[in-house]
């Protein structure tokens, strides 16, 4: 992979990372509601099962699906119906701890599967093989590469939207405030699923 590729697929890696999503909303929302200690097991689980979303499409399961209509249709269907259930259970807590206390428990396992209905992640994988591995020569060095680099990059953002969400915690714990932004953050879940619907 030459400085060019390496540029452009830095480029890529920090406008989808870092853009506003499922992942990063719920990262937000999780350390909001129990704290940075709490969200970090959603912030790891990221770019582990995008790691293992985007292996199996390098090992040609992106193509199978991208061919099959009827597996796009069902992750997307469970992508939609899985945002609007945590949107749900997001929306009606307003107290700190709340959301991880049975409302709304995301964890590492949930946040690894997350990845495997989240059709962006999809999308993110499927252009990546598509554009640095499929017909390059030494395709598992490439493959390597786009590994580390989009680890480091979920892991990054994921945790930067945590940290943020911790930061407004002390804030979010007076009044109604943690209620209208766990309100908000389903919002962006709802608007994610509704996009998910036209993708």
């Amino acid at each position: 992979m030459n400085w060019q590729e390496f540029t452009a697929l830095l480029v890529l890696a920090t406008a989808m990372s870092f853009s506003p999503g499922p992942n990063t909303t719920l990262s937000t929302a999780l350390a909001a509601n129990g704290g940075l200690k709490r969200a970090m097991r959603f912030v790891v689980a990221v770019p582990v099962g995008w790691s293992a979303l985007l292996l199996l499409c390098a090992g040609g399961v992106g193509a199978l699906v991208t061919a099959a209509p009827t597996a796009r249709v069902a992750i997307k269907v469970l992508g939609i119906a899985y945002l609007l259930w945590l949107a749900l259970k997001l929306s009606r807590s307003g107290q700190l701890g709340q959301a991880d206390a049975g409302r709304m428990q995301v964890g590492f396992w949930q946040g690894v599967g997350l990845q495997f209905v989240n059709i962006k992640a999809w999308l993110l994988a499927l252009t990546l093989v598509a554009g640095w591995v499929a017909g390059q020569a030494e395709p598992a060095q490439r493959v390597a590469v786009l590994l580390g680099v989009m680890l480091v990059f979920a892991f990054a953002s994921n945790l930067a939207y945590a940290a943020v969400g911790a930061l407004l915690r002390a804030w979010l714990a007076q009044g109604r405030r943690l209620l209208w932004f766990n309100r908000g953050m389903a919002a962006v879940l709802v608007l994610t699923a509704a996009w998910m619907v036209k993708a």
